[in-house]
């Protein structure tokens, strides 16, 4: 029988000696490759330098030089219990975006503590990224008790201050142990030079972590990382790839994807050179073939039909850590990626700021400075699916990418309604319900050598909109596109009639309905031309919404009278229908709408 697997992770200040803990670990269980140990000792001698357990993990040149871990290391380590990986997470101050990869992977968690030193600044922002990534298994090792002769009261001075800050963040650690990592005491067995300590030592503490077993009795969740196509020698295969987060899923179960809300089965559960899989279990990276055919992309999460579902919005609550060098500010465009997915985000509102060193607060500042955590209100450009960090941890965690880097991690606390919501639901309903054809999106897209895509030329009235579609459509027919050319007054005095009388509903309802039809004649895989006179925000997100896609939005007039966020602006002062046609179908190339 297959013994339990346990990441966890061992973080703490600089210095305080993490890395020689598993070092040591490492060599005082025999699981170091044979020679290994006395090649480090050996390489020591040659350069007159002191030998270090921590070395024995140093891959990359510049730590010895340096003396700190700069990345996430991991060690392979196993007891008669479990199979373990240990990740070393770095501890000095600029590298704290590294500590968080490592400690998001982790069940458990070490938190290291230098007995002379006492409680540092880091030791408290680790304890606290720890609380917010929601790993409540903790042990605190005071280390380095040699170095204060292995003295009872210093250890209890440094565990009374540290608990007292853990509390403070609903952290109650499972073990408190003092050891010496460099001189192995407390590590494997208990230590003889600390008699008044009667607790557990490393590796009993370790084996005393809960698997996390409850991984496969909670709700099915696979973020999409990507969907594969196979072509050659007749193989037509598409394969939905992923890592299972959490939950089970076997062959012929339904399964639907948010937050498209499409459905359809598992065919088949696929993997490269194994042998057949029957059932995908957590942590398995895996792919799946589908018995219906349907359109969805990198990013969605997959759910098994019937179980409870993952979270849907576009504005939610947030615990965030902020690690950028510019503060992180209501008003400016960052991208949030949770998953396989990544989409544009804003801060609505800084709810409050909190210092991680000594908890102190403030709901005074929009902005959020470097190392602080924050509560915040976040609005992102598309729906998101996800779950609560209460309801599962993995599956709520994201990150904030600010100029091509990781400027902040974080957590969410709960989805918050926006005025997508209902019409959100209806959508999802839809596509659940939806009658899926024999030919896919990709058989239409090759046969037409075109992507659907919808179109929207607005602005005041009389600038030019509606002999500019039509000049668009003509072109764009003549070399042999699927298109089609629709304005306002063709769906209102049909689909719309009802909706005629006015009123902010009526105008809502005007525009679902419109995006409803263009949904359709898209699924089609048809290049979809329309007209509205002086579009806004608000109905853009309505049909963002309702065809889940991007669009493509040229605003056309001199001045831009709504506060719809045109792609475009063609102005009046130097329109030329036939060069904003070309201009129309450049983009429409550089967008690979159009080819072949």
């Amino acid at each position: 029988m297959k013994k339990e697997d346990m990441n966890i992770v061992i973080v703490g200040h600089v210095d305080h000696g993490k890395s020689t803990l598993m070092g040591r670990l490492l060599a005082d269980t025999d699981s170091l490759p044979e020679g290994k140990l006395a090649q480090v000792k050996e390489t020591c001698r040659r350069n007159s330098k002191p030998f270090e357990y921590a070395f024995l993990l140093d891959a990359l040149k510049d730590e010895q030089s340096q003396g700190i871990t700069i990345d996430t290391a991991r060690c392979f380590f196993k007891t008669e219990k479990r199979d373990y990986i240990i990740l070393d997470a770095p501890g000095h101050i600029e590298f704290l975006k590294n500590m968080i990869t490592g400690a998001s992977r982790a069940q458990a968690a070490l938190l290291m503590i230098d007995a002379k030193e006492g409680v540092q600044e880091n030791s408290r922002r680790h304890a606290y990224m720890l609380s917010m990534l929601g790993i409540r298994q903790i042990a605190v090792v005071i280390n380095k008790m040699d170095l204060v002769d292995y003295s009872q009261e210093v250890f209890e001075k440094v565990k009374k201050e540290y608990l007292a800050f853990l509390k403070q963040i609903q952290i109650e650690p499972k073990f408190v142990l003092p050891v010496s990592a460099f001189q192995g005491e407390n590590i494997v067995k208990p230590s003889e030079r600390m008699p008044w300590y009667d607790g557990m030592c490393i590796l009993q503490v370790l084996d005393e972590f809960e698997c996390e077993e409850e991984h496969d009795k909670q709700p099915f969740r696979m973020p999409v990382q990507d969907v594969y196509k196979f072509t050659r020698n007749g193989d037509d295969r598409r394969i939905v790839a992923g890592t299972i987060e959490t939950g089970t899923i076997r062959a012929g179960q339904e399964v639907v994807f948010y937050p498209s809300g499409k459905k359809s089965h598992i065919n088949k559960i696929e993997s490269f050179h194994t042998e057949p899989i029957l059932e995908g279990k957590p942590g398995m990276a895996i792919g799946f073939t589908m018995k219906e055919q349907i359109y969805i992309k990198r990013g969605e999460v997959m759910a098994v039909a019937g179980e409870p579902k993952p979270k849907v919005a576009s504005r939610i609550a947030a615990n965030v850590f902020w690690l950028g060098k510019r503060d992180f500010v209501p008003g400016k465009l960052y991208y949030l990626k949770i998953g396989g997915e990544k989409v544009k985000v804003e801060v609505e509102r800084v709810k409050g700021i909190i210092n991680s060193s000594n908890l102190s607060s403030t709901d005074e500042r929009q902005s959020v400075e470097r190392h602080e955590v924050a509560e915040v209100i976040l609005r992102t450009d598309k729906p998101i699916a996800f779950d609560v960090v209460a309801e599962s941890a993995g599956t709520s965690r994201f990150v904030i990418v600010d100029n091509y880097e990781i400027a902040g991690g974080g957590i969410i606390i709960e989805g918050l309604e926006d005025e997508e919501s209902s019409i959100r639901s209806s959508t999802m309903l839809r596509n659940y319900k939806w009658e899926t054809s024999e030919i896919n999106h990709e058989s239409r897209i090759e046969h037409y050598a075109q992507r659907p895509e919808l179109i929207v030329l607005t602005g005041e009235k009389n600038t030019g909109k509606k002999d500019l579609a039509k000049a668009l459509e003509k072109e764009l027919l003549n070399s042999g596109r699927f298109v089609y050319y629709m304005g306002i007054g063709s769906y209102l005095y049909g689909v719309g009639a009802d909706t005629k009388s006015g009123g902010d509903e009526n105008h809502r309802e005007q525009i679902r309905r419109f995006a409803e039809v263009a949904n359709l004649m898209l699924d089609a895989g048809m290049i979809l031309i329309v007209t509205a006179t002086s579009l806004t925000e608000s109905d853009r997100k309505i049909m963002r919404t309702v065809i889940q896609e991007d669009m493509h939005i040229f605003w056309v007039g001199d001045s831009v009278t709504t506060d719809i966020k045109a792609d475009v602006q063609l102005k009046d002062s130097d329109f030329d229908y036939n060069s904003n046609v070309r201009l129309i179908k450049s983009l429409l190339k550089e967008k690979a709408v159009i080819f072949g």
